[in-house]
């Protein structure tokens, strides 16, 4: 049990900086003007953890874990420091920015240097942690257990230790199953194990016993895997056409056996370990960067798209932020929505009209937008390089919008894009390659494009029809016969800057196929779009073979909750946006949606839904290129490490199911489980097996859920992990998994044999 296993771990061995944070300091934590108190803040030996002084007794104490950390941000950054602090105190400031909807913590370092030092230590062991594999984080984690196990902090292990190690691991036994573990290991006979006897233990409790079968199958060169044997294991069982050179590098990167890498040979010890990295996973690796063509037209691409992106709860009376732009955009989410009004001091605002929801001022928002639609240098995140598109929904004054316009290109400068690219009026999109760190304005226009080249300084019309989502459940409650067409006034200086994205009211297919250009783009309301979808899908898919949709959740959603994003991509829909803030399913099969080709927030559209000559239809699956009929064979072997669910209470263990779920056209829909273990959350075995038939795998998202069974009411959810068909690896793999808010869970997963063959 030695600490400083986890600094080695980490690979920070004698890092000041990390010596720096083990040792801690006072910092001043501000929540208000008049709020702002000393705390002393310390990373905990287990280099996971941040100790917090909350009272200056030091009777009372809390802290957070780093896992849940989103970012550390030096300088005035959040809307707390900017508000309550001045700019003197900048270079002293950073703030600490978590993953769920707990609040930022707002710091001040006693100097420049010291705020500094925060930041980059705990970026670095931020860093460090990610970097971790599966079998270095389930020996972290056990470390963990064991430190909080051992009560007297001897380094040994009682028997009654033992079995508080047990339950917190999530594993129940009798009795007389621990007293048997602890006598094997207690070789000295003391009462207590420690040193080598801690290892031993350590070594039968993860035993994979699911894994040495596998091993001994194909270790045929006395009793070891040679690089033949890894071969055939790889060509064979995992379906992976790779060369010996390949098995080589494999056994190069994970063989922890000198000698055994001298024979060209892979340990159990060594397999393992490439099991649990990446290679080993379900996820294919080759889709983990940017893999697909990114010079087609930006109507071929479904992209990742927020709904009142400024909204960090709900959607009548929730705080509006700067902070929810960042989280979506740092989410690689290509298209935010912002909802402008007019503002006191000739100042726009943004919030959700008719509502109680707080304003932020419209130029903050484009400051954050700025900084963070294109952020490299954060440790530990990157966003997309690929275009974001400013959804404006305008409800400002023509002296407001001025200033709104002003406000974009001063602060957005080159980025933003206030003209077609090329010099001739163009007939089809750019790409998102050549739109790389630009900003496109969607909004109304007062003319066509093509004014742009010929100097047409004629309008259309000096005013254009509202779309005005927010009025929606105050146009409800009204009578019909008192809605009016509402007509807002446009500035022509906002007009100019809508190039690829002009909105235009929608009617029929037929009445947008004739009168509307390429760049005029129609939002649906989420009833009309699933309707469409529903009844004119292959009209639709056409539609969207020309031009953007963009669909939005109903006026009537207030709890911010969302629509079921599957049946709009079948329809070709690009901008398809979801309630960010929002953790439930719904946000997790859009995330799996753009978990490939970098996590870009662009993926490219099945050639069938590109090609004008195609006929498909997602309800009527007739012959075509989209019929690849794939059966999927999926067996759930084993689960590791599942977190407990009721951490207040010591005895509660998980019952573990799994469910498997398919998502994709409506042929395509299934879902099946198995039994659930009692009381077993650290090793369950099911060995079960499950058959599908997916008919458009293109389209096709595969779901895995473990929850903890409850016959008495419902399930609670464990952990969960969805990703596209085609990005799914064949044989023995590895399957991590996430919290409801999309958190990677670092011990945790599931142990499943895939293979999906041609139907």
């Amino acid at each position: 049990m030695e600490v400083n296993g986890n600094v080695g771990r980490i690979g920070l061995e004698g890092d000041p900086d990390l010596q720096f944070l083990l040792k801690g300091g006072d910092l001043l934590k501000v929540k208000s003007r008049s709020w702002r108190k000393t705390r002393f803040f310390r990373l905990n030996d287990d280099c996971k953890t941040m100790w917090q002084q909350t009272s200056k007794t030091f009777k009372s104490d809390s802290g957070f874990s780093l896992e849940d950390i989103d970012s550390v941000r030096y300088g005035r950054q959040t809307e707390g420091l900017r508000k309550y602090t001045d700019l003197s105190v900048e270079d002293r400031c950073f703030s600490i920015i978590f993953k769920s909807r707990r609040k930022n913590v707002d710091l001040i370092a006693s100097s420049k240097e010291e705020a500094k030092r925060w930041v980059s230590g705990l970026e670095k062991v931020i860093t460090g942690m990610h970097n971790l594999n599966r079998q270095q984080n389930t020996e972290h984690w056990i470390y963990n257990c064991m430190h909080k196990a051992d009560k007297n902090a001897d380094n040994k292990m009682s028997l009654k230790e033992l079995k508080h190690f047990l339950r917190q691991i999530n594993i129940e036994v009798d009795d007389s199953y621990a007293e048997m573990l602890f006598k094997k290991c207690d070789r000295s006979k003391s009462g207590t194990l420690e040193g080598s006897e801690i290892k031993h233990f350590y070594d039968l409790l993860t035993y994979r016993e699911e894994i040495d079968v596998i091993y001994a199958k194909y270790a045929s060169t006395n009793g070891q895997m040679s690089s033949g044997d890894l071969l055939d294991f790889l060509q064979y069982e995992q379906r992976e056409p790779v060369s010996s050179e390949y098995v080589q590098k494999l056994i190069e990167k994970y063989e922890v056996d000198e000698i055994a890498k001298q024979n060209k040979y892979m340990s159990k010890d060594g397999f393992l370990m490439y099991m649990n990295h990446e290679e080993g996973s379900i996820f294919n690796p080759a889709h983990k960067g940017i893999y697909q063509d990114m010079r087609q037209p930006l109507n071929h691409y479904f992209i990742s798209s927020s709904h009142n992106t400024y909204l960090m709860e709900d959607q009548l009376k929730g705080p509006s932020s700067t902070e929810a732009y960042i989280k979506a955009l740092m989410k690689s989410c290509r298209c935010v929505e912002l909802d402008c009004w007019d503002g006191a001091n000739g100042e726009p605002v943004i919030y959700h009209g008719h509502t109680l929801t707080s304003k932020v001022l419209f130029k903050d928002v484009i400051k954050a937008i700025k900084e963070y639609a294109f952020k490299v240098s954060e440790s530990f995140t990157v966003t997309s390089q690929y275009p974001v598109i400013l959804s404006l929904e305008n409800h400002c004054s023509v002296e407001q919008q001025k200033i709104m316009a002003h406000h974009l290109t001063s602060i957005l400068g080159s980025a933003l894009l206030t003209q077609p690219l090329g010099y001739q009026m163009p007939t089809t999109f750019p790409g998102p390659e050549e739109l790389k760190g630009r900003f496109l304005i969607k909004g109304k226009r007062l003319n066509k494009l093509d004014a742009t080249f010929n100097n047409n300084t004629t309008e259309d019309e000096d005013s254009v029809s509202e779309e005005d989502e927010a009025a929606e459940l105050k146009e409800a409650e009204q009578k019909p016969k008192e809605k009016s067409s509402n007509k807002i006034k446009l500035a022509k200086e906002l007009s100019d800057m809508v190039i690829y994205c002009k909105s235009v009211h929608f009617s029929t297919f037929e009445h947008s196929r004739d009168n509307h250009n390429f760049y005029e783009m129609a939002s649906f309301k989420e009833s009309k779009a699933m309707n469409l979808a529903e009844n004119s899908a292959t009209a639709y898919i056409h539609h969207n073979m020309d031009k953007l949709s963009r669909i939005y959740p109903a006026g009537s959603r207030t709890d911010s909750s969302n629509y079921n994003p599957v049946p709009l991509w079948n329809a070709g829909c690009q901008i398809v946006a979801l309630n960010f803030q929002t953790p439930c399913k719904e946000m997790e099969l859009n995330e799996a949606r753009f978990l490939p080709n970098g996590k870009c927030g662009y993926m490219l559209k099945p050639e069938f839904q590109r090609d004008p000559a195609s006929q498909f239809d997602p309800k009527n699956l007739s012959v075509g290129p989209w019929l690849q009929k794939k059966i999927l064979h999926v067996m759930i072997i084993s689960a590791q490490q599942l977190p407990k669910i009721n951490k207040d209470k010591q005895k509660s263990i998980v019952d573990p199911l799994v469910k498997v779920e398919i998502y994709g056209v409506p042929a395509d829909n299934a879902s099946k489980q198995t039994h659930h273990i009692d009381n077993n959350g650290f090793n369950p075995t099911w060995n079960t097996d499950f058959q599908f038939t997916v008919h458009v795998p293109e389209l096709a998202l595969v779901r895995f859920v473990v929850e903890d069974y409850d016959a008495a009411s419902h399930n609670d959810l464990v952990g969960l992990y969805t990703l596209p068909f085609t990005s799914m690896q064949n044989g023995y793999r590895h399957v991590p998994l996430l919290t409801k808010r999309g958190s990677l869970i670092p011990s945790a997963g599931l142990f499943v044999h895939i293979m999906a063959l041609d139907g």
